[in-house]
């Protein structure tokens, strides 16, 4: 059988599942699983791009799309993708890479990846201990806030990109100040009728 390392993954979805097709066909969760993962675009996944598959199916699906991170770590490993998780040397250059690359952001659902990961770091780094590494997460984020509101305030940037880099360094700041409320916040930031009127779906992704 051919892995899905050797292919792209391709997930058909005719509709979207119900809360009971979801309980009581868990090969429904799995393709919804697959498809969030084909479209994050990675070649490898750490608990950073799990956790956005989590929010992902939560967002679709409400109380029905609540699954662990194992359960996604499973469905991703059975289906021949690379999972960065738990060995020490994986993990020391996972994180490497992330300071290198974690300011790559054009759109407001990379800023979120990347605030995502920054959290993850954070929250590493305070468990173990490390103030100093715990520091630098927080210096690369208080840089990623500058270049936004730089952006923001640059009159020969479109009027939409500024808009939403002023909302991005907004994201950072709330970040730093409350990192422990920070993505309940942004969930009902989201949602809010401001945002959406600002930020419509079919807008917001385009680079």
């Amino acid at each position: 059988m051919l892995q899905a390392k050797e292919r792209p993954i391709e997930v058909v979805v005719t509709e979207s599942p119900s809360a009971k097709d979801i309980h009581d066909q868990p090969s429904n969760k799995k393709a919804l699983i697959l498809e969030a993962a084909h479209s994050l675009g990675k070649s490898r996944f750490t608990p950073a791009e799990i956790e956005q598959i989590r929010r992902q199916l939560i967002a679709q699906l409400g109380a029905a799309g609540k699954t662990s991170p194992d359960y996604i770590l499973s469905v991703l490993k059975e289906a021949g993708l690379r999972v960065v998780w738990s060995t020490r040397a994986d993990n020391e250059e996972r994180y490497e890479e992330e300071f290198t690359d974690l300011l790559h952001f054009q759109t407001l659902d990379e800023a979120e990846m990347c605030l995502v990961r920054l959290d993850e770091l954070l929250r590493k780094f305070s468990a173990e201990g490390d103030r100093g590494e715990a520091e630098r997460v927080r210096e690369v984020a208080r840089l990623g806030r500058r270049r936004a509101e730089m952006i923001a305030r640059n009159r020969k940037v479109d009027e939409r990109k500024r808009a939403e880099k002023e909302e991005i360094a907004h994201w950072f700041t709330i970040w730093l100040e409350t990192p422990d409320a920070f993505f309940d916040w942004l969930e009902v930031r989201k949602q809010s009728p401001a945002f959406r009127q600002q930020f419509p779906p079919d807008v917001e992704n385009e680079t």
